[in-house]
């Protein structure tokens, strides 16, 4: 595992590389949740991201010969970011691997940063399946592999981002009592942990995880990594199937929590930060704000930070956000209803169903058949969340057998 000597000595080499980026008093978060709360501004990072102090360190490390050769890279977008940005500083070849749900923005970016030195290839599904295509490339080509997170010097540097906060806030005569970290492979939390344990060791230290990808819970159950069947690509940034070895060690030795932030929340909270005071978050980025909200009885009268890890947001992606965040918040749920098929029946539903403060989003046949009734999706949007309960009381009685997809994920994947 590393250390802190480790982290310094990465900083010794970014200091005059990447931003210093700001570690900024967040008013409105404060006094929303009774704490003092600082955020660690890594989306304005160049590439946006705390991926560049990892890579960029990593490959600073490489001998001569090795950085001739060329480098390789598998990553879900920030990742390939950095490394582009890296090889095109150090004119190295590079050929990064993603997976084919990255966004296009990331992918742009990609080719932006790295210009002539990179070549860049989508193959997958997931980051791991991109991951192990990469390694058998970096085999076949005697190139070298930057390992987004399992890799001491990528842990070294990521590291840098708490020797800033920690510099900073002694420049503010600022003590924390807790840091917020989001957690996909592991590198960050890391090389954060291990430098605050050894600076800070009463500071405690949070990791955060998406939900619906939480494999660093998963090694810590089973007493090693794990590879999750299944996860929610949403927050792509930290939406890993497997976590590191060493990135494991670390946090089983460092971290004191670890929570997991839904999806949803997620969502509501990048949407909040930005509507409310113009941040802009990748989903990866808002999971450390959007802890906040899990742990606000535990953060009361508290000093706490928050490391927004990065504000690569693809815009297209933002009616899915305002989704999932309406879905997560109660006001927006999805049916599959028996209709009868006979002139006046949306209207009698809409009359005799809905709330007068209610919308039908979706309407949607799944299947006409000869029959005197057919299933069709429809979403609803609530006026108030708290009409709901009244809104099933209602549905039950124009069909007996209606199917609500809240919580029947294969089923909702399927039809929304």
């Amino acid at each position: 595992m590393i250390t802190a000597r480790d982290v310094r000595k990465a900083h010794d080499i970014l200091k005059n590389v990447v931003e210093k980026t700001p570690l900024d008093f967040d008013r409105y978060l404060s006094e929303k949740y009774g704490a003092t709360v600082y955020l660690k501004r890594e989306n304005m990072q160049k590439v946006r991201s705390f991926k560049i102090r990892g890579a960029y360190y990593a490959i600073s490390q490489l001998s001569e010969e090795e950085k001739s050769r060329g480098v390789v890279c598998a990553s879900a977008g920030n990742h390939a970011q950095g490394v582009a940005f890296t090889c095109h500083e150090m004119k190295i070849p590079a050929t990064i691997f993603m997976p084919v749900t990255t966004p296009q923005q990331k992918i742009g970016q990609v080719q932006f940063f790295g210009g002539p030195y990179v070549t860049t290839k989508l193959v997958g599904d997931t980051f791991d399946a991109s991951a192990q295509a990469a390694l058998d490339y970096t085999k076949a080509e005697g190139m070298t592999f930057i390992d987004p997170f399992d890799d001491p010097n990528v842990q070294a540097g990521q590291g840098t981002v708490a020797y800033e906060i920690y510099e900073q806030a002694q420049d503010d005569g600022v003590s924390f009592d807790s840091v917020f970290v989001p957690v996909g492979g592991g590198g960050l939390i890391s090389g954060v942990a291990t430098y605050f344990k050894d600076v800070a060791p009463d500071m405690t230290v949070i990791g955060v995880e998406a939900s619906g990808a939480r494999s660093m819970r998963a090694a810590f159950e089973k007493g090693h990594p794990v590879k999750l069947e299944h996860i929610d690509k949403f927050a792509d940034g930290i939406a890993v199937q497997k976590v590191g070895r060493s990135t494991y060690e670390a946090a089983r030795r460092y971290v004191d929590q670890l929570i997991g932030v839904d999806e949803g929340l997620i969502s509501e909270t990048l949407i909040d930060m930005y509507s409310k005071q113009g941040i802009i978050a990748e989903p990866a980025g808002a999971a450390a704000i959007a802890a906040l909200e899990v742990m606000k009885d535990d953060i009361k009268g508290k000093t706490v930070a928050c490391i927004i890890s990065g504000g690569n947001n693809d815009i297209n992606r933002m009616q899915e956000m305002e989704e999932r965040a309406l879905i997560y918040d109660g006001v927006k749920h999805y049916f599959v209803v028996n209709f009868p098929q006979r002139p006046g029946a949306l209207r009698e539903f809409v009359n005799n169903i809905l709330g007068p403060n209610d919308d039908i989003t979706r309407f949607e046949y799944i299947k006409r058949a000869n029959k005197g009734t057919g299933p069709v999706l429809i979403g609803i949007t609530l006026g108030d969340k708290a009409d709901y309960a009244a809104l099933i009381e209602r549905l039950s009685v124009f069909d007996p057998s209606y199917i609500n997809l809240h919580g029947n994920e294969s089923l909702y994947n399927m039809l929304v």
